[in-house]
Protein backbone atom coordinates (compact mmCIF):
# COMPACT_ATOMS: atom_id res chain seq x y z
CA UNK A 1 0.00 0.00 0.00
CA UNK A 2 1.33 3.19 -0.69
CA UNK A 3 1.96 5.88 1.43
CA UNK A 4 -0.36 8.65 2.18
CA UNK A 5 0.40 11.73 -0.63
CA UNK A 6 2.30 14.43 0.55
CA UNK A 7 -0.05 17.54 0.73
CA UNK A 8 0.58 21.13 -0.72
CA UNK A 9 -0.63 24.51 -0.28
CA UNK A 10 -0.65 27.04 -2.53
CA UNK A 11 -0.53 30.45 -1.90
CA UNK A 12 -0.49 33.33 -4.11
CA UNK A 13 -2.57 36.58 -4.92
CA UNK A 14 -2.99 35.14 -8.89
CA UNK A 15 -6.26 32.96 -8.91
CA UNK A 16 -5.24 32.03 -12.63
CA UNK A 17 -1.82 31.11 -11.05
CA UNK A 18 -3.25 29.17 -7.71
CA UNK A 19 -5.13 26.80 -10.40
CA UNK A 20 -1.93 26.72 -12.67
CA UNK A 21 0.19 25.73 -9.65
CA UNK A 22 -2.36 23.46 -8.61
CA UNK A 23 -2.88 21.30 -11.62
CA UNK A 24 0.57 20.74 -11.57
CA UNK A 25 0.77 19.41 -8.32
CA UNK A 26 -2.41 17.13 -8.76
CA UNK A 27 -0.91 16.10 -11.71
CA UNK A 28 1.34 13.85 -9.19
CA UNK A 29 0.24 10.90 -7.99
CA UNK A 30 2.69 11.70 -5.12
CA UNK A 31 1.27 14.51 -3.92
CA UNK A 32 -2.13 16.01 -3.18
CA UNK A 33 -3.39 19.73 -3.06
CA UNK A 34 -4.30 20.41 0.26
CA UNK A 35 -5.83 24.32 -0.53
CA UNK A 36 -5.09 27.88 -1.66
CA UNK A 37 -4.41 30.91 -0.43
CA UNK A 38 -4.32 34.30 -1.52
CA UNK A 39 -2.11 36.20 -0.06
CA UNK A 40 -0.25 35.36 3.38
CA UNK A 41 -2.58 35.77 5.76
CA UNK A 42 -4.77 33.62 4.59
CA UNK A 43 -2.14 30.93 4.64
CA UNK A 44 -1.60 31.27 8.02
CA UNK A 45 -4.93 30.71 8.98
CA UNK A 46 -5.31 27.56 6.73
CA UNK A 47 -2.25 26.04 7.88
CA UNK A 48 -3.01 24.37 11.45
CA UNK A 49 -6.52 23.10 9.82
CA UNK A 50 -4.23 21.96 6.27
CA UNK A 51 -1.44 20.78 8.09
CA UNK A 52 0.40 20.95 4.70
CA UNK A 53 3.51 18.91 4.07
CA UNK A 54 4.99 21.82 1.85
CA UNK A 55 4.02 25.49 0.78
CA UNK A 56 4.34 27.01 -2.64
CA UNK A 57 4.57 30.99 -1.91
CA UNK A 58 4.68 33.85 -4.25
CA UNK A 59 6.35 37.18 -2.90
CA UNK A 60 4.09 39.97 -4.35
CA UNK A 61 0.88 39.87 -2.78
CA UNK A 62 -1.50 42.38 -1.00
CA UNK A 63 -2.16 42.18 2.76
CA UNK A 64 0.59 40.12 3.57
CA UNK A 65 3.60 39.57 1.14
CA UNK A 66 5.55 36.70 1.33
CA UNK A 67 8.72 38.25 3.26
CA UNK A 68 6.06 39.33 5.61
CA UNK A 69 4.59 36.03 5.99
CA UNK A 70 8.19 34.14 6.36
CA UNK A 71 8.68 36.61 8.99
CA UNK A 72 5.49 35.32 10.77
CA UNK A 73 6.32 32.35 10.07
CA UNK A 74 9.41 32.08 11.93
CA UNK A 75 8.21 34.10 15.21
CA UNK A 76 5.46 31.13 14.90
CA UNK A 77 7.80 28.37 14.82
CA UNK A 78 6.28 27.07 11.89
CA UNK A 79 9.04 24.64 10.35
CA UNK A 80 6.79 23.16 7.02
CA UNK A 81 9.21 23.92 4.06
CA UNK A 82 8.46 26.85 1.63
CA UNK A 83 9.49 27.29 -2.24
CA UNK A 84 9.95 30.60 -3.37
CA UNK A 85 7.64 30.54 -6.63
CA UNK A 86 7.77 34.06 -7.53
CA UNK A 87 7.96 36.55 -10.99
CA UNK A 88 10.36 38.77 -9.68
CA UNK A 89 12.93 39.55 -11.86
CA UNK A 90 17.10 40.98 -11.38
CA UNK A 91 15.30 44.36 -9.24
CA UNK A 92 14.15 41.11 -7.19
CA UNK A 93 17.12 39.61 -6.30
CA UNK A 94 17.53 40.98 -2.68
CA UNK A 95 13.97 39.80 -1.73
CA UNK A 96 14.55 36.59 -2.89
CA UNK A 97 17.46 36.37 -0.61
CA UNK A 98 15.91 37.80 1.87
CA UNK A 99 13.41 35.18 1.61
CA UNK A 100 15.77 32.21 2.19
CA UNK A 101 17.57 34.33 4.70
CA UNK A 102 14.26 33.65 6.89
CA UNK A 103 13.89 30.23 5.71
CA UNK A 104 12.32 29.93 2.49
CA UNK A 105 13.98 26.25 1.14
CA UNK A 106 14.73 27.29 -2.32
CA UNK A 107 13.15 29.35 -5.38
CA UNK A 108 11.73 29.30 -8.61
CA UNK A 109 11.29 31.97 -11.14
CA UNK A 110 8.35 32.26 -12.99
CA UNK A 111 9.11 32.00 -16.79
CA UNK A 112 6.82 34.98 -18.00
CA UNK A 113 5.13 36.83 -15.50
CA UNK A 114 2.53 36.21 -12.39
CA UNK A 115 -0.55 35.20 -14.99
CA UNK A 116 2.13 32.88 -17.06
CA UNK A 117 1.14 29.90 -19.01
CA UNK A 118 4.14 28.90 -19.48
CA UNK A 119 4.59 27.94 -15.94
CA UNK A 120 4.61 24.00 -17.09
CA UNK A 121 8.21 24.86 -18.29
CA UNK A 122 9.24 24.97 -14.43
CA UNK A 123 6.50 22.09 -13.65
CA UNK A 124 9.61 19.17 -13.17
CA UNK A 125 11.66 21.31 -11.34
CA UNK A 126 8.72 22.05 -8.77
CA UNK A 127 7.46 18.99 -8.54
CA UNK A 128 10.89 17.44 -7.73
CA UNK A 129 11.34 20.18 -5.24
CA UNK A 130 7.83 19.74 -3.63
CA UNK A 131 8.85 16.00 -3.11
CA UNK A 132 12.13 15.93 -1.63
CA UNK A 133 10.92 18.68 0.83
CA UNK A 134 8.04 17.05 1.66
CA UNK A 135 9.22 13.84 2.08
CA UNK A 136 12.13 14.63 4.45
CA UNK A 137 9.89 17.20 6.64
CA UNK A 138 7.17 14.63 7.21
CA UNK A 139 10.05 11.67 8.14
CA UNK A 140 11.27 14.48 10.85
CA UNK A 141 7.55 15.15 11.34
CA UNK A 142 6.15 11.78 12.05
CA UNK A 143 9.56 10.23 13.06
CA UNK A 144 8.61 7.38 10.46
CA UNK A 145 11.38 4.85 8.73
CA UNK A 146 12.61 6.11 5.34
CA UNK A 147 10.68 2.94 4.30
CA UNK A 148 7.59 5.23 5.03
CA UNK A 149 8.61 7.98 2.98
CA UNK A 150 6.36 9.07 -0.49
CA UNK A 151 8.50 7.46 -3.81
CA UNK A 152 10.48 10.64 -4.14
CA UNK A 153 13.36 7.68 -5.45
CA UNK A 154 11.52 7.56 -9.02
CA UNK A 155 12.36 11.43 -9.94
CA UNK A 156 16.03 10.83 -8.37
CA UNK A 157 15.25 12.09 -5.10
CA UNK A 158 16.18 8.91 -2.52
CA UNK A 159 14.22 7.70 0.66
CA UNK A 160 16.64 9.71 3.05
CA UNK A 161 19.80 7.46 4.20
CA UNK A 162 19.07 4.63 1.38
CA UNK A 163 22.71 3.43 0.33
CA UNK A 164 23.21 3.99 -3.84
CA UNK A 165 24.43 1.52 -6.22
CA UNK A 166 28.42 2.07 -6.60
CA UNK A 167 29.49 0.07 -9.75
CA UNK A 168 32.85 0.65 -9.68
CA UNK A 169 35.46 1.77 -7.31
CA UNK A 170 36.80 5.28 -7.40
CA UNK A 171 39.95 5.79 -9.32
CA UNK A 172 42.27 7.41 -7.70
CA UNK A 173 45.98 7.23 -9.16
CA UNK A 174 49.00 6.24 -6.92
CA UNK A 175 50.34 9.95 -5.68
CA UNK A 176 49.49 11.85 -2.76
CA UNK A 177 47.04 14.60 -3.27
CA UNK A 178 48.14 18.09 -2.24
CA UNK A 179 49.11 20.90 -1.48
CA UNK A 180 45.41 21.63 -1.88
CA UNK A 181 45.70 25.15 -3.83
CA UNK A 182 41.49 25.20 -4.88
CA UNK A 183 38.50 23.92 -3.57
CA UNK A 184 35.58 23.77 -6.57
CA UNK A 185 32.33 23.01 -5.49
CA UNK A 186 28.78 22.50 -7.32
CA UNK A 187 25.87 22.88 -6.41
CA UNK A 188 22.02 23.10 -7.34
CA UNK A 189 18.27 22.39 -5.91
CA UNK A 190 18.57 23.58 -2.09
CA UNK A 191 22.11 24.81 -2.73
CA UNK A 192 21.36 28.77 -1.57
CA UNK A 193 20.69 27.21 1.90
CA UNK A 194 23.41 24.36 1.99
CA UNK A 195 25.90 26.57 0.97
CA UNK A 196 25.20 29.51 3.75
CA UNK A 197 25.12 26.91 6.37
CA UNK A 198 28.33 25.21 5.15
CA UNK A 199 30.56 28.47 4.15
CA UNK A 200 29.48 30.31 7.04
CA UNK A 201 31.49 27.31 9.50
CA UNK A 202 34.83 27.70 7.16
CA UNK A 203 37.60 30.02 8.90
CA UNK A 204 38.43 33.37 7.08
CA UNK A 205 41.86 32.40 7.11
CA UNK A 206 41.12 29.05 4.48
CA UNK A 207 44.91 28.59 2.65
CA UNK A 208 43.11 28.47 -0.39
CA UNK A 209 40.24 30.19 -2.67
CA UNK A 210 37.14 28.79 -3.08
CA UNK A 211 35.38 28.50 -6.87
CA UNK A 212 31.63 27.75 -6.60
CA UNK A 213 29.33 26.81 -9.41
CA UNK A 214 25.29 27.48 -7.89
CA UNK A 215 22.84 27.10 -10.82
CA UNK A 216 20.93 29.85 -10.32
CA UNK A 217 19.24 32.32 -13.07
CA UNK A 218 21.47 35.44 -14.82
CA UNK A 219 20.60 38.84 -12.11
CA UNK A 220 20.62 36.56 -8.62
CA UNK A 221 24.11 35.65 -8.35
CA UNK A 222 25.62 39.54 -7.32
CA UNK A 223 22.77 39.85 -4.36
CA UNK A 224 23.20 35.74 -3.21
CA UNK A 225 27.11 36.32 -3.25
CA UNK A 226 27.09 39.56 -0.83
CA UNK A 227 24.24 37.49 1.27
CA UNK A 228 27.05 34.91 1.61
CA UNK A 229 29.29 37.63 2.60
CA UNK A 230 27.50 38.73 5.30
CA UNK A 231 27.38 35.50 7.40
CA UNK A 232 30.92 34.07 6.25
CA UNK A 233 34.56 34.75 7.65
CA UNK A 234 35.51 33.79 4.02
CA UNK A 235 35.36 36.71 1.49
CA UNK A 236 32.33 36.37 -1.12
CA UNK A 237 32.30 37.78 -4.42
CA UNK A 238 30.50 36.95 -7.68
CA UNK A 239 33.26 36.05 -10.01
CA UNK A 240 34.91 38.53 -12.93
CA UNK A 241 36.98 37.55 -16.08
CA UNK A 242 40.54 37.69 -15.08
CA UNK A 243 40.14 37.55 -11.12
CA UNK A 244 43.74 36.39 -9.31
CA UNK A 245 42.41 33.14 -7.02
CA UNK A 246 43.16 34.37 -3.85
CA UNK A 247 43.24 32.14 -0.33
CA UNK A 248 40.10 33.12 1.98
CA UNK A 249 38.36 34.05 -0.89
CA UNK A 250 35.00 32.49 -2.48
CA UNK A 251 34.59 33.19 -5.97
CA UNK A 252 30.55 32.57 -7.05
CA UNK A 253 29.90 31.84 -11.26
CA UNK A 254 27.63 34.49 -12.36
CA UNK A 255 24.47 33.41 -13.90
CA UNK A 256 24.14 32.20 -17.17
CA UNK A 257 28.02 32.24 -17.47
CA UNK A 258 30.35 29.45 -17.11
CA UNK A 259 33.34 29.91 -14.90
CA UNK A 260 37.24 28.12 -15.31
CA UNK A 261 40.13 28.08 -13.73
CA UNK A 262 43.80 28.41 -14.98
CA UNK A 263 47.32 28.49 -13.40
CA UNK A 264 50.09 30.17 -14.29
CA UNK A 265 53.41 29.36 -12.90
CA UNK A 266 52.74 31.02 -9.28
CA UNK A 267 49.09 32.35 -9.28
CA UNK A 268 45.63 30.57 -10.28
CA UNK A 269 42.98 32.80 -11.88
CA UNK A 270 39.32 32.47 -12.76
CA UNK A 271 38.24 33.25 -16.22
CA UNK A 272 34.39 33.74 -16.94
CA UNK A 273 32.58 32.56 -20.26
CA UNK A 274 29.23 32.38 -22.15
CA UNK A 275 29.68 29.24 -24.18
CA UNK A 276 26.90 26.65 -24.52
CA UNK A 277 25.57 25.32 -22.11
CA UNK A 278 26.69 21.56 -20.47
CA UNK A 279 23.59 19.12 -19.45
CA UNK A 280 21.84 22.22 -20.10
CA UNK A 281 23.20 24.51 -16.99
CA UNK A 282 25.28 27.97 -17.73
CA UNK A 283 27.26 27.73 -15.52
CA UNK A 284 27.98 24.16 -14.74
CA UNK A 285 29.83 22.70 -12.41
CA UNK A 286 31.06 19.63 -15.53
CA UNK A 287 33.06 22.87 -16.93
CA UNK A 288 34.30 24.02 -13.31
CA UNK A 289 35.82 20.52 -12.41
CA UNK A 290 37.34 20.03 -15.92
CA UNK A 291 39.41 23.39 -15.56
CA UNK A 292 40.35 22.44 -11.98
CA UNK A 293 41.51 19.00 -13.19
CA UNK A 294 43.93 20.39 -15.76
CA UNK A 295 45.29 23.40 -13.94
CA UNK A 296 45.12 22.09 -10.17
CA UNK A 297 45.66 18.06 -10.47
CA UNK A 298 46.56 16.49 -7.59
CA UNK A 299 46.21 20.03 -5.84
CA UNK A 300 42.13 20.50 -6.43
CA UNK A 301 39.68 19.30 -4.09
CA UNK A 302 36.07 18.67 -6.12
CA UNK A 303 32.61 18.89 -4.04
CA UNK A 304 29.70 18.12 -5.14
CA UNK A 305 26.35 18.97 -3.50
CA UNK A 306 22.32 18.70 -3.34
CA UNK A 307 21.27 18.96 -6.61
CA UNK A 308 18.91 17.48 -9.59
CA UNK A 309 20.33 15.75 -12.47
CA UNK A 310 23.44 14.73 -13.10
CA UNK A 311 25.59 17.98 -13.46
CA UNK A 312 29.49 17.77 -12.42
CA UNK A 313 29.08 14.19 -11.72
CA UNK A 314 31.19 13.29 -14.64
CA UNK A 315 33.71 15.76 -14.33
CA UNK A 316 34.25 15.14 -10.31
CA UNK A 317 35.89 11.82 -11.85
CA UNK A 318 38.43 14.14 -13.76
CA UNK A 319 40.03 15.73 -10.17
CA UNK A 320 39.76 12.04 -9.17
CA UNK A 321 41.97 10.68 -11.73
CA UNK A 322 44.32 14.02 -11.51
CA UNK A 323 45.53 12.89 -7.71
CA UNK A 324 42.94 15.31 -6.27
CA UNK A 325 40.29 14.63 -3.21
CA UNK A 326 36.62 14.64 -3.82
CA UNK A 327 33.34 14.76 -1.52
CA UNK A 328 30.02 14.15 -1.97
CA UNK A 329 27.18 15.39 0.29
CA UNK A 330 25.23 12.29 1.87
CA UNK A 331 21.48 11.56 1.01
CA UNK A 332 20.22 12.47 3.89
CA UNK A 333 21.14 15.55 4.19
CA UNK A 334 20.63 16.69 0.88
CA UNK A 335 17.50 18.63 -0.31
CA UNK A 336 17.45 16.65 -3.95
CA UNK A 337 20.21 13.86 -3.83
CA UNK A 338 20.77 13.75 -7.57
CA UNK A 339 24.10 15.17 -8.66
CA UNK A 340 26.05 13.61 -5.64
CA UNK A 341 24.22 10.60 -6.00
CA UNK A 342 25.36 9.77 -9.86
CA UNK A 343 28.82 11.18 -9.06
CA UNK A 344 29.12 8.55 -6.04
CA UNK A 345 27.65 5.21 -8.47
CA UNK A 346 30.04 6.53 -11.22
CA UNK A 347 32.98 6.08 -8.42
CA UNK A 348 33.75 9.66 -8.73
CA UNK A 349 33.13 10.51 -4.82
CA UNK A 350 35.96 9.50 -2.20
CA UNK A 351 34.02 10.68 1.12
CA UNK A 352 30.57 10.60 1.52
CA UNK A 353 29.55 13.54 4.75
CA UNK A 354 26.37 15.33 5.38
CA UNK A 355 25.83 18.64 5.22
CA UNK A 356 26.88 19.86 9.14
CA UNK A 357 30.71 18.00 8.65
CA UNK A 358 30.97 19.52 5.08
CA UNK A 359 33.06 22.86 6.52
CA UNK A 360 34.80 21.01 9.01
CA UNK A 361 35.38 18.05 6.59
CA UNK A 362 36.92 20.49 3.77
CA UNK A 363 38.90 22.39 6.43
CA UNK A 364 40.50 19.45 7.80
CA UNK A 365 41.30 18.05 4.79
CA UNK A 366 42.72 21.78 3.09
CA UNK A 367 45.12 21.85 6.14
CA UNK A 368 46.40 18.50 6.36
CA UNK A 369 47.32 18.35 2.53
CA UNK A 370 49.72 21.63 3.10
Amino acid sequence: MNAEPLSVLVVDDSAMMRNLVGRIVESDDRLRLAGKAMNGRFALQKIEALEPDVIVLDLEMPEMNGIEFLQERRSRRIDIPVIVLSSVATKGAKITMDALSLGASDFILKPSGSISTDIHVVADQLLELIVSLGAEYRRRRDRLPCSAAPRAEQRGAPESGSAPRRPMPASRPAVEPGPIDLVAIGVSTGGPNALRKMLALIPGDLPCPVVVVQHMPPGFTTEFAASLDRVCQLTVREASDGDRLKPGFVYVAPGDHHVTVTWSGSRGDVHVDRDPPRNGHRPSADVLFSSAAVAYGKRAMGVIMTGMGKDGAEELGAILRAGGITIGQDARSSVVYGMPRVAYELGHVERQVPLSEMAQTITRLVQEHR
